[in-house]
């Protein structure tokens, strides 16, 4: 099937759409091809209400793809959601049709991609908001040997996806979580909005689970916080590192005063004032996808 190829009016960069068959299901996603290959591949997850347009055109994935020379995919989940290894949703925020395997999904996707030689095999990364954050956190755990590193963005494990999370190997995470979220609460519990729902592990005992997962040391390595760029977005950044064996890093990006928001230079919603009063505060010290990135390169 030929790409159909769309200019993405927001950035002006080329996003081209396809379709791929899952056990009969015809999904849908968007991908930005690099201009060398077999490239490093970067599988992009929306969160839930969503789709993988947003994330083309509210981050800035497609410019730091373009700069870095890798591929990235935006996939589109059913519904606007992931079937992540959670199963409780929040009022009237339904999820994928029953019997929706994502992992299949992007499994198949990225053998396609490295089959049709666009992705380098040893350099595939998932990087996942919100809804897409658990998905990203539940393809880590199923499928570890797809992929060199992983990131979770405004995101905590429940004890639903801890049970069934058995890695056939350690890898890199990167966590980023705020700690005013009102739908996934940085300690844990259920959040102060109408769409939260309960039973969520703290941010603390996210990071401890990976760390031990990666047989890394229990305690903060290093709490650094970063330059406070925007003085006016009310939050601020501390990055916290762990004790791991090589290549085996978790990392942790606390946004203080943070809401349920991905950092970004550019506003991440088309109402911003609007996001903020339902989601809290976008944090612009840091922009996401580039420090995304710039844990993703090192591995492997």
């Amino acid at each position: 099937m030929l790409l159909l190829c769309l200019t993405v009016i927001c950035c002006g960069l080329p996003a081209c759409a396809d379709t791929i068959d899952v056990s009969g299901v015809i999904r849908s996603y968007a991908v930005q091809l690099p201009a060398k290959k077999p490239a490093p591949l970067v599988i992009v997850l929306h969160g839930k209400t969503q789709r993988g347009a947003d994330m083309v055109a509210r981050t800035a994935w497609p410019q730091v793809a373009k700069r870095e020379g890798f591929a990235v995919v935006f996939p589109d989940g059913l519904n606007h959601a992931w079937a992540d290894a959670r199963t409780q949703a929040g009022p009237g925020l339904r999820g994928p049709p029953p019997g929706t395997n994502d992992v299949a999904f992007i499994a198949k996707l990225v053998e396609k991609l490295v089959a049709n030689g666009v992705a380098d095999p040893r350099r595939v990364y998932v990087a996942g908001i919100s809804n897409g954050g658990a998905m990203a956190m539940t393809l880590l755990c199923a499928r570890a040997d797809l992929f060199a590193a992983g990131a979770s963005v405004i995101m905590n494990l429940t004890d639903e996806a801890v049970v069934t999370c058995h890695p056939s190997r350690p890898l890199p995470i990167l966590l980023m979580n705020g700690t005013a979220d009102p739908l996934v609460p940085y300690e844990g519990g259920h959040g102060s909005s109408y769409f939260a729902t309960d039973g969520f592990w703290s941010t603390e005992e996210t990071l401890a689970f990976w760390r031990k997962l990666n047989n890394c040391g229990i305690d903060d390595v290093d709490v650094a916080d970063l330059p406070d760029k925007a003085t006016t977005d009310r939050s601020t950044v501390t990055r916290i590192s762990s004790r791991c064996p090589r290549g085996h890093d978790v990392v942790l990006y606390r946004i203080n005063h943070g809401g349920h928001r991905m950092p970004g230079f550019a506003a991440d919603a088309r109402f911003p004032k609007i996001a903020t009063s339902l989601l809290g505060p976008q944090n612009g010290d840091i922009d996401g996808a580039e420090t995304i990135w710039a844990f993703f390169s090192r591995f492997p």
